[in-house]
């Protein structure tokens, strides 16, 4: 079996068999379709057979990714970026050894070690000042602030927020249910600071659109508007979002995400424990949600002054 043929019986039986988001198997196809072009361009062969793909290919491609490819437009590849090629490859190959074809042993496939993760989160001070930023004296101001409310108070991705609609969100029990990353179902909370933001938008709100969020600028369609085309896109909210960050004088780039991590340092510092944290933001891994260190060393420094001996 080639190369090509088997990458393409791996992603339908992603889609068929394992139920993967599309968003998941476009991820497996660009890092392994990637692979399989470097792979022609280095035996000067079209297609490979995938059994024939040894220990030194891997070894070649990872010394590729690591010291001679550059991505166009950002540059070296990150460790980690590295690591989501090796993932799907070790996926294939654990996949056609199912199937019972001898290829290399998925277990040959070793990540890369890297460093621990950190990340940014906004101060109260720096919150306030972005908040602040938005002018709610017409429509479109009540739409961001409820926007950055909701970002806020959910800890929701971008894409999870893009795709609310009115219907789904329920302003009187302040919760409501959304389906995230490989299909995983969990309740998010509205703080009362975005369900007064929600109801103030929705006063102004006059018209049969479904989407929670709707855009009020950009290209008019020549059809009729639709529910869809007429629904805020992500990059219209990243953009959004970059407009408040310089008029709240904030020095560093942030986007959603960066809300989606205050969220999680806001309760983790006011007490929260690490395994509710990860059911509310739908982390699969508690070892995901455990990237907020910057939070829990800090309470472990209190508990160390609180009760270690030397400190009476």
């Amino acid at each position: 079996m080639t190369v090509t043929v088997s990458i393409q019986e791996f992603l339908d039986y992603c889609e068929i068999d394992k139920n993967l988001s599309q968003k998941t198997i476009r991820m497996y196809s660009y890092y392994l379709r990637f692979f399989a072009d470097w792979l022609a361009e280095v035996k000067q062969k079209k297609d490979i057979d995938i059994e024939s793909v040894d220990e030194k290919d891997l070894r070649d491609f990872r010394l590729y990714l690591s010291r001679k490819y550059e991505n166009p437009h950002k540059g070296q590849l990150k460790r980690q970026t590295q690591n989501y090629f090796l993932v799907a490859l070790r996926s294939l190959l654990r996949y056609l050894t199912k199937m019972g074809h001898s290829v290399l042993s998925p277990d040959m496939i070793e990540l890369g070690k890297r460093t621990d993760r950190t990340i940014k989160h906004l101060s109260t001070d720096e919150l306030k000042r972005l908040f602040d930023a938005v002018d709610v004296s017409d429509e479109m101001g009540l739409r961001d602030f409820a926007i950055l409310e909701v970002l806020f108070s959910t800890g929701l991705r971008v894409s999870e927020l893009a795709a609310l609609n009115r219907d789904k969100v329920n302003l009187k029990s302040g919760e409501f249910g959304v389906i995230g990353k490989g299909g995983k179902a969990r309740v998010v909370f509205l703080s009362t600071h975005a369900i007064d933001a929600l109801k103030q938008y929705f006063a102004k709100r006059n018209d049969p659109y479904a989407a929670l969020f709707i855009r009020y600028s950009g290209p008019k369609e020549p059809e009729e508007l639709t529910d869809e085309k007429k629904r805020l896109s992500i990059r219209s909210i990243e953009r959004m979002i970059e407009k408040y960050r310089k008029l709240a004088n904030i020095l560093f780039h942030i986007g959603p995400h960066i809300l989606r991590h205050s969220y999680a340092t806001d309760l983790l510092s006011h007490g929260a424990d690490l395994r509710s944290v990860q059911e509310m933001l739908g982390h699969k891994n508690i070892a995901t949600t455990q990237i907020y260190t910057h939070v829990t060393d800090i309470r472990l420094k209190e508990v160390h002054e609180k009760f270690h001996s030397g400190n009476k």
